[in-house]
């Protein structure tokens, strides 16, 4: 090769590989500091795109388990409430035997039965008031929630919580007779004439079939398993009854009521027994659900965090730094930088030899 002063090859040579051992020192410097593999797109298009979605996979799994936790501390609130009302009904289920004793007077029987009224008014109370984020938890609406415990789309399992107001778990009950017919494939209902309708207005709960009137002209929407309410101003009653046409017979069915819980007699004691158990025995059917779904929530916050884990190192495997391998390229990278610049240095040297020709 001659001696020439217009291109300097090796120097230009040399200062190629040096910017490219520079590009890669600089590389390496930003994984090391950031401890990501991966920094942007070019660093790896494929990897970067799966780690992304492995990302989103984490954060969604890591929600619900929150989601979980949130659905598990409902769950303790609801019981909570629940358990005082077993103490209520265990406090009641005792008066209710000392009250069916005949050795009570008149005036004994009525300051059992004012206590046992107090405290069905307390179950009420607390069926009413139980609130976990503003929701009502014990009055019937907690239904079909659903508690999102995956990253995907219908990954949920629902909570569903009765209601647990002292009509509902059977005490509190007046007298009434409830009934229904289809006409024309529409259900109606009403009460018997001898019944007292203003009195069972009050506390009527009825869980197979609802009905509300919707608009003045006695139409009305019927539902399966849920609690409606109805009411009518009196003073105005007779645009109800203008809207009823003919009268239809046929066949009814009546759902009766007995009377309240109470110790007024023995016999009356005894019933209210019979009803108290069957509200203990309703509590604690709910009481078990809910300690059920709760032990589910628990053993999938477990699995979540376990699948978390396990899809974070594989999120990492694809994205991290190795701090290890890639110390050894930054070293590298280093000792091939103070190269080039030597090499560079000499190879713009060469050109001096030029001059001595030129003496």
């Amino acid at each position: 090769m001659g001696m020439v002063v217009q291109h300097n090859l090796s120097a230009m040579n040399a200062n190629r590989q040096l910017g490219i051992t520079t590009g890669n020192q600089a590389k390496s410097s930003e994984k090391l500091s950031s401890g990501y593999r991966i920094n942007r797109a070019a660093d790896d298009a494929a990897g970067l795109k799966i780690s992304e979605k492995m990302r989103s996979q984490i954060r969604g799994i890591d929600k619900a388990s929150s989601n979980a936790e949130t659905g598990i501390s409902l769950i303790q609130t609801a019981e909570g409430a629940l358990n005082e009302t077993h103490s209520i009904l265990q406090r009641m289920n005792e008066l209710a035997v000392q009250g069916a004793n005949d050795t009570n007077e008149d005036i004994d029987r009525k300051a059992i039965n004012e206590e046992l009224e107090a405290l069905t008014y307390e179950i009420d109370r607390i069926s009413s008031t139980t609130q976990f984020n503003k929701k009502n938890l014990l009055d019937g609406t907690l239904q079909d929630n659903k508690l999102q415990i995956g990253a995907n789309v219908g990954q949920n399992i629902r909570i569903n919580i009765g209601n647990m107001e002292a009509a509902c778990i059977g005490l509190q009950q007046n007298q009434y007779s409830l009934f229904y017919k289809n006409v024309g494939g529409q259900s109606v209902f009403g009460f018997e004439s001898s019944a007292k309708c203003l009195e069972a207005a009050r506390n009527v709960c009825y869980n197979q079939h609802t009905a509300s009137v919707k608009t003045s002209n006695g139409k009305y929407i019927v539902g399966t398993g849920t609690t409606a309410k109805c009411f009518v101003d009196l003073r105005s009653v007779k645009n109800y009854i203008a809207s009823i046409n003919s009268i239809v017979t046929g066949k009814m069915c009546a759902y009766n009521v007995s009377e309240r819980v109470g110790v007024d007699n023995f016999k009356i004691a005894n019933d209210s027994l019979s009803k108290i158990q069957t509200a203990i025995n309703k509590v604690s059917s709910q009481r078990s659900a809910l300690g059920a779904l709760q032990n589910r929530l628990e053993h999938t916050i477990a699995n979540l965090n376990t699948t978390s884990e396990n899809t974070s190192a594989s999120e990492s495997k694809l994205r991290d730094t190795d701090m290890a391998a890639e110390m050894v390229n930054f070293s590298k990278n280093n000792i091939l930088a103070q190269a080039g610049q030597s090499m560079l240095a000499q190879a713009n040297q060469s050109t001096q030899g030029v001059l001595s020709l030129l003496q």
